[in-house]
Order: C-alpha cells, then structure tokens, then sequence
C-alpha cells in the first residue's frame, strides 16, 4: 500500500514487473488507521501488519526493511 497516486503506482509496479496491482491510500485514512502516518511532517514510515484469514491483525511491526519484509513474513508462515 502506498500514498502514492495510481499512476504512481502503476509506474512503481511495472517498473519492478508486479504481476499485482498495488492499494492506493491517496487520503492516507487506511495508512493512518495502521499506524504508518503517525508524523504526518515525515511521510509514510514503512510498518509491517500481518492480517489472518478472518481479517485480524495477528502482528504489528514498527520498522520494516521494505526489501527483506516479504520474506521475514514468508519465513514464518
């Protein structure tokens, strides 16, 4: 998910070849709501958030490394 605008994004995902499209949060409501606008002055701070099935966040991360995340996560399922 990013506060970037869809265009943004599309560029984003087929830059990096996302066979996904990417969750566009321009009003920034769902990033406030997950904690990753906490300091509106600094921009988005990168939060990992792990959701089970029934929609649950099961775990909250404060800090993430945005490339190692993916596979943190995976690692653990």
């Amino acid at each position: 998910m990013s506060f970037d605008t869809p265009a943004e994004n599309k560029a984003f995902a087929e830059k990096f070849n996302f066979n996904f499209p990417l969750i566009c949060d321009t009003d920034r409501k769902i990033g406030t709501a997950y904690g990753a606008n906490a300091d509106p002055q600094k921009g988005a701070q990168r939060v990992g958030v792990i959701i089970d099935k029934q929609g649950k966040i099961k775990e909250w991360h404060a800090r993430v490394d945005a490339r190692a995340w993916p596979a943190e996560v995976i690692g653990r399922l």
